[in-house]
Formats: C-alpha cells, structure tokens, sequence
C-alpha cells in the first residue's frame, strides 16, 4: 500500500464554495502535531532503528519531542514515513501480520478495477487477502441505510495510532478514487484510547471518531456501494505516479467550521484578515451563528488566525530560506521579539529550533 500514500490525498470536491488558498500552498498548509512524530519515534524504538538518524534526515529537531506543543511540517512528517517504507521494505509499514512484498498492492488494485461496483470491489479485497497472508482481511456489512467497512487488526498487538489511521486513510481514499467521487464518512472508529493534543482527525477523516472501539472500522452511507468502478488500467498507473508520499500529510477532508473558516482567513497572509462579519456573510449565516458554531469546536477567529501564523511560521523556518526578522514582518509584527514571544506561546519553544 505504500504506492498509494500521497495519491490518495488529491483533493475531492468539498462541497462548499469559498474563496481560498490551495491546501497544499507550502506558505498555509497545515503543520501535524508533534504526537504523529512521537507515534513514529516509538515504532522505530521497537525496532531498534537509528532515531537520531532518521529525525535528521527529515530535518526535525530532536529537542522537540519533549515539548508537546511542538508541531512539523508535512513535509517532514512524509519524510519519515519514506523511511519508514524503505526500513521495512513492506507496503503494510511493518503493519501486518507478516511482511508484503512490494508490488502486492498495485496487483490488488488490478484486481479490483475489474469489479462492477464498490461493493463487489471490497470484497475482492477480502479475497485477495486470502492469497496475501499478510494483508488484514476486510469486510463490508450494511445495516439499514449504513455500510461499514471493517479492517480486522485483531492479531495486531498494541496497534499504533498513526499505522491505524494510516491504513483507514489508504483504504477511504482508495475507494472513493476506485468510483470517481468522495465518499463523506459518518464514522471513524479506531482500536485506541485518544490521544492527547492530536487535532488533525478532522482534516483527515472529515467525521466523527469512536475511539476504544471494538473495531478498526469507516462507515459511509450504503448507497455508494451501488457505485460503479469508474477507473482503468491506464488512470490506476497515473495515480501511483508520484509514490511514495504520505497519506497524512496533505488534509483536505475537512468538514468542520473552524476548517471553512481557517480556509477564508488564510488569504490575509497575502493581503488583508477578514472580519467575523465578512467570513460568516461567505459562510451564510450571520456573525452570532458562526461565532456559537465556532465556539462549540473550542475555537475562535482570533485562534485560527493564530494557528494560521503558527503554522506559516513553521513552515517558513523548517525551509530556512527566510529570516527571522523577514518572517516577522511578513507575519506583521512589529518586530522580532514580539514575534519570538507569539512562537514561543505557540510551539514552547524559541524559533531556532525549527530551522534548519
């Protein structure tokens, strides 16, 4: 599956028009929680990898591991799991219950291809998996108006959050490639308590999360099962073009408020902040609704639009080609202290840290 990690995020239709910058605009893109760097950091323990070594070839300062407040860029958070990739030399990341050679998922996706429609098309996953030993059997089920797809990592002791959520991504994109549509889920349920400070489920997934869950699970309404296979041989190669990347680090399912709203903010990096007025008239609804809607996702406007500079900040001292002081009147500070001070409250720790 490690073809598919980078491929299956291309942006879907959202289903909601606003102004915006591209997400994938190295200047506003997102920046992953340190925790998915953590969750990373203890499969290679367990592996006895060269940490240090790996955390340098992705340009991540080991210091930031101990700060929780600390956050990378995408793209070092796909560096890593490249390495990840080539250290296990397997598409299931060490994952499975055994190793599966690569190849196996272009072989898959072959196989599916051919089916008539997605459910049909799930089911050859399961049956595949019967000639793969290592691939997690799969199944779908439907009850009333829901389908639930189903990954059974029941052997898989002590699964890993972000191998977790990186298999369900794999899977949720693949499928709503396979049909040529978003499948908007309505829920995501995953084997492991929640953890602490990761607030990136949303950009992820776009749905609910049952976490401590019974099973590793996506659910969607039933009626896009009936959707036919729309791609062919020749689209499949297009799409595993550019493997490997990584499946986390390019959000664009996002389904909240604060998403929207983060999207229509971000244009004041390169000209002027909307108001609250001006972003819930974009919006449809009137500044008190989207004030409350905000405030029932713990949010704000002013937090976005400190969570947008954080994350530019980040992105722009990880590339190094900019200064410290330039950033800050980019940013629109009045001076580099005052933003060395905002970073610090941000991240906890001191912009040095994040440059190269």
């Amino acid at each position: 599956m490690t073809e598919l990690l980078g491929l299956l995020t291309k942006p879907l239709v959202s289903g909601w028009y606003v102004r915006h910058v591209p997400p994938s605009d190295p200047i506003t893109a997102y920046t992953i929680p340190i925790q998915r760097v953590q969750a990373f950091v203890g499969i290679a323990l367990a592996r006895n990898w060269d940490i240090d070594e790996m955390l340098g070839n992705a340009e991540i300062s080991a210091d930031l591991l101990t700060e929780g407040r600390s956050r990378v860029t995408i793209q070092q958070l796909g560096g890593l799991i490249r390495q990840l990739w080539h250290v296990t030399d397997d598409e299931l990341l060490g994952f499975g219950l055994r190793p599966v050679p690569r190849g196996t998922f272009r072989l898959l996706c072959m196989t599916v291809l051919t089916a008539t429609d997605l459910q049909s098309a799930i089911r050859r996953f399961d049956d595949f998996g019967r000639a793969a030993p290592g691939m997690p059997p799969m199944r779908v089920d439907v009850e009333n108006t829901r389908a639930k797809v189903s990954i059974d990592i029941s052997r898989v002791e002590q699964p890993v959050d972000l191998l977790v959520d990186t298999l369900l991504a794999i899977t949720h994109r693949f499928l709503a490639w396979a049909i040529g549509r978003r499948i908007s889920l309505q829920l995501v349920q995953v084997p492991y308590p929640e953890p602490a400070f990761v607030d990136d489920y949303d950009l992820l997934f776009g749905a609910p999360m049952e976490f401590s869950a019974a099973e590793c699970a996506l659910v969607f309404d039933a009626d896009v099962l009936t959707s036919p296979i729309v791609r062919d041989e020749a689209s499949l190669n297009e799409f595993l073009r550019d493997a490997p990347a990584g499946v986390l680090t390019r959000r664009n399912y996002a389904t909240s408020v604060s998403s929207r709203v983060r999207t229509l903010l971000a244009v004041g990096l390169s000209g002027e902040w909307m108001t609250v007025d001006e972003i819930a008239a974009e919006l449809l609804m009137s500044p008190q609704t989207l004030r409350r809607k905000l405030r029932d996702e713990n949010t704000s406007p002013r937090e976005i639009k400190e969570e947008i500079l954080r994350d530019a900040a980040i992105t722009s001292l990880a590339r190094g080609d900019e200064t410290v002081a330039a950033l800050s009147r980019r940013l629109g500070f009045s001076e580099p202290s005052a933003f060395s001070r905002a970073f610090r409250r941000w991240t906890g720790s001191p912009p040095g840290r994040y440059q190269p």
